[in-house]
């Protein structure tokens, strides 16, 4: 309930993320927030302080939702790095709506495409936004660590920079995917894998 009106919050986020992602943070107006959110400035002030703990808070649910989307590739996968696969696969070929259950805008994911636009005049989001990311980051340490006690990525391999490397390749893979075939995608995942293998 925001200013005697009744608001489904994690709509109002999900439909904010939407057009974050669209137009970006700084193209992005308080007039646009208020028609796509259907609420008063007052009540966007109210509910989320201004348009960059609204910007905050969508960076967080959207980090969430990965989270939540490679947890699930962990507990219905046969190992660590089939989880990794099936998790870049529903990404990049299958898209993210398939998990999230929201139309994306574009290919590239939220938080890269934030770092790229954001200047240190918005310290704190590009400060928030690199914590998240390191967040994912930090998940997929955790995998590739498993994989490598599974012994399916070699002993000698630093950990820290394989994770890197796969968030590297998930955000060109995603790009590339945006405008090219289905099968070469799929190829170049493998490739990707038998690299992290090697």
């Amino acid at each position: 309930m925001v200013n005697g009106v009744s608001f489904d919050r994690q709509d109002a986020i999900e439909k904010a993320t939407l057009l974050f992602w669209k137009k970006g943070y700084h193209a992005t107006s308080m007039r646009n927030l208020q028609q796509v959110l259907d609420l008063r400035p007052g009540s966007i002030y109210a509910s989320f302080g201004n348009k960059e703990g609204l910007f905050k808070e969508v960076l967080r649910c959207y980090t969430k939702r990965n989270l939540t989307s490679l947890k699930y590739c962990i507990e219905t996968s046969s190992s660590p790095l089939a989880a990794l696969k099936g998790y870049i696969e529903q990404a990049i070929v299958a898209g993210d709506e398939q998990s999230s259950q929201i139309l994306l805008p574009n290919s590239m994911c939220l938080l890269v495409k934030t770092l790229a636009e954001l200047t240190e005049e918005n310290a704190q989001l590009l400060i928030e936004s690199k914590r998240l990311l390191e967040m994912i980051q930090g998940a997929f340490i955790v995998l590739l660590n498993e994989a490598q006690l599974a012994g399916q990525i070699t002993p000698t391999k630093d950990l820290d920079r394989l994770a890197h490397y796969v968030q590297m390749q998930i955000t060109g893979l995603r790009i590339y995917a945006h405008t090219n075939d289905q099968a070469e995608v799929n190829n170049l995942i493998n490739d990707l894998f038998k690299s992290i293998q090697s």
